[in-house]
């Protein structure tokens, strides 16, 4: 009787014991590279519990060459900068493993949401009513609702999960619409004029799992990291992500969502910039593999009718009464309110109050003047985004 109560207590410790080695963030990343590592990190810094399995004593960061680099990527290289004293911001970052490791973790202890799993493999993988499980190698466990994969073909494997026809970065191409389904850009493909499709992350037979096909981007990392983090956040699926609010995570992160490489980060309407070209309202220049937003390029009525007419009904009777070739500050004023049922005055008054402080404009405010692409995506985007109207999975406007 004593040794079967000996027994008894002995296998209920062992069960409380294992039950409190199982660890359930929300989002579960397995790697050490580019991806994993900018996936991991803005998972959490989205505000979801997030582990990183390095199974290695660090982080592994290759080299990053030519990128139009935004987001996390260019702080990592600031950070790189800062650790080597580098005070000319245009100076080529290099680095070795060692010190890349080295500032990515303390990046990494600094953030509340990451955990980081140092030196161990796992050993079993599944998925388990509804959520990703790995057993470590130590006897542990992680439960996640979404796993992020950069491209690991022994786990894919042991979770049997059938990938086919993953996607990467493509090149900038107006004559369709998908850019604008884009959570990700600037990764040099021939010039830095590439954009990445949220829907390239999804595989349709095996949700919550972001697929990353591109291991070294620490680009697509980062979108990888706001699309999981929304999927546990929200306690919903990959599958029923919501573009818009993806993307503005993002772009609210600094991450180049449009491949502008005439915009610097630090500009002032740098924002505006993003989600106006997104909509493709106002279409980059391309010219040698760079995509140019080309901010003091005057506004001509014909490239921007078909676009408005498409996002917006009201537009279509506006423009069919508006004959002039040239859009001016004026006009531009105009169509905004008329379309997005401002009133003019007022509208009028609160844009001259901003003109030089808000917006920081050097032009002035003249109303029968040709107005300039960044005047007219910031007053768009302050007055009636286009960025608002939704798009499907091509990227075609939703109404």
């Amino acid at each position: 009787m004593i040794r079967r109560l000996i027994f008894t207590f002995l296998f209920v410790g062992y069960f409380l014991g294992l039950s409190a080695q199982t660890s359930k963030p929300g989002v579960l990343v397995v790697g050490n590279g580019n991806a994993a590592t900018a996936a991991a990190l803005q998972s959490a810094i989205s505000g979801v519990k997030t582990t990183i399995v390095l199974q290695a004593g660090g982080f592994d960061i290759s080299p990053i060459v030519n990128n139009l680099s935004s987001g996390l990527e260019a702080t990592f290289l600031q950070k790189i900068r800062d650790a080597k004293a580098i005070k000319d911001s245009t100076q080529a970052v290099t680095f070795d493993k060692q010190l890349a490791n080295e500032v990515l973790l303390k990046w990494a202890d600094s953030l509340k949401n990451l955990t980081i799993v140092k030196n161990l493999l796992w050993v079993k993988a599944e998925n388990n009513s509804n959520s990703w499980v790995l057993k470590l190698s130590d006897g542990s466990s992680i439960r996640a609702k979404v796993l992020i994969n950069p491209s690991d073909v022994k786990l894919s494997e042991a979770m049997k999960l059938s990938v086919q026809n993953a996607s990467g970065f493509t090149k900038l191409d107006f004559s369709n619409t998908l850019y604008r389904t884009s959570v990700a850009s600037g990764k040099n493909i021939d010039g830095t004029a590439s954009v990445f499709s949220l829907y390239n992350f999804l595989i349709p037979a095996h949700d919550n799992l972001i697929w990353i096909e591109d291991t070294q981007s620490m680009l697509v990392g980062q979108a990888a990291g706001a699309t999981a983090a929304y999927a546990a956040f929200f306690s919903t699926k990959t599958s029923q992500s919501n573009l818009k609010k993806i993307q503005g995570e993002l772009i609210n992160y600094k991450l180049n969502i449009m491949p502008f490489a005439d915009i610097k980060l630090n500009d002032t309407n740098w924002k505006a910039i993003q989600f106006v070209g997104l909509t493709g309202v106002l279409k980059a220049n391309l010219v040698n593999g760079n995509a140019n937003f080309s901010p003091n390029q005057l506004v001509t009525t014909a490239e921007i009718k078909q676009p408005f007419k498409d996002f917006y009904y009201k537009a279509q009777i506006w423009f069919d009464d508006y004959k002039s070739e040239q859009m001016t500050i004026g006009s531009a004023l105009d169509m905004i309110c008329y379309v997005g049922n401002k009133a003019l005055d007022n509208t009028k008054k609160e844009i001259l109050k901003k003109w030089k402080t808000n917006y920081q404009f050097k032009t002035e405010f003249d109303l029968e003047r040709q107005i300039n692409r960044v005047e007219f995506a910031v007053m768009l985007q302050d007055y009636m985004p286009p960025f608002n109207v939704n798009v499907d999975k091509t990227g075609k406007v939703v109404r």
